[in-house]
């Protein structure tokens, strides 16, 4: 996706560590517009297949699952919650994952209301890196018994191994910008 290119290339900083800090415009301070475009790019890409629900993570895939979802006609979002909540129901599904950003296992929760047997389910989400919280969700969805229809990342770093690794599970991966290589000197992206 252009738009999303150009904005990383303007605004991005790459650290050390394979670290793009792109937060000032994707997860932690949002470009609406962008999300909107987004929210269109990945309608776009999948509007071939049925989607009953979009599944992705707290707190940073949520709004492109909105955006996402109002394309789709407003269809509900699931997002999977980090950690045990005091007011979350005990009947739920549950993945482990390790967790770049927090440096640590995290486990992902999904009360059983919201995702039954046989629902259509899109993952979106806003980074692919490793693939541990895209696997996390595949794992989620697999356990409710739902059709997993397509994976859609906003940002993956395809040097590393989570394109792979999702599709070695038989999901089909469409990402909006591919980051072949980075460095502090540029970014290089997938043709």
């Amino acid at each position: 996706m252009k738009d999303l290119e150009e904005k990383i290339l303007a605004e991005g900083r790459v650290f050390e560590g394979n670290v793009l800090k792109i937060d000032n415009f994707l997860n932690h301070q949002i470009d609406v517009e962008l999300c909107g475009k987004i929210g269109e790019e990945f309608h776009r890409l999948f509007s071939d297949r049925q989607v009953d629900k979009i599944l992705t993570v707290e707190a940073s895939g949520i709004a492109y699952a909105v955006t996402t979802a109002q394309q789709f006609g407003n269809i509900p979002i699931v997002y999977a919650k980090k950690g045990n909540a005091k007011n979350m129901d005990k009947d739920r599904y549950t993945a482990d994952a390790i967790s770049f950003t927090r440096g640590g296992p995290v486990t992902f929760t999904v009360a059983k209301e919201y995702l039954r047997p046989g629902e259509h389910v899109l993952i979106i989400d806003d980074f692919l890196a490793t693939g541990e919280a895209v696997s996390a969700l595949i794992e989620i969805a697999r356990q409710a018994g739902a059709e997993i229809v397509g994976c859609g990342t906003v940002v993956e770093k395809s040097f590393q191994t989570g394109r792979q690794r999702i599709e070695a599970q038989g999901i089909e991966v469409c990402s909006l910008a591919r980051i072949k290589e980075m460095t502090p000197q540029g970014i290089v992206f997938e043709d």
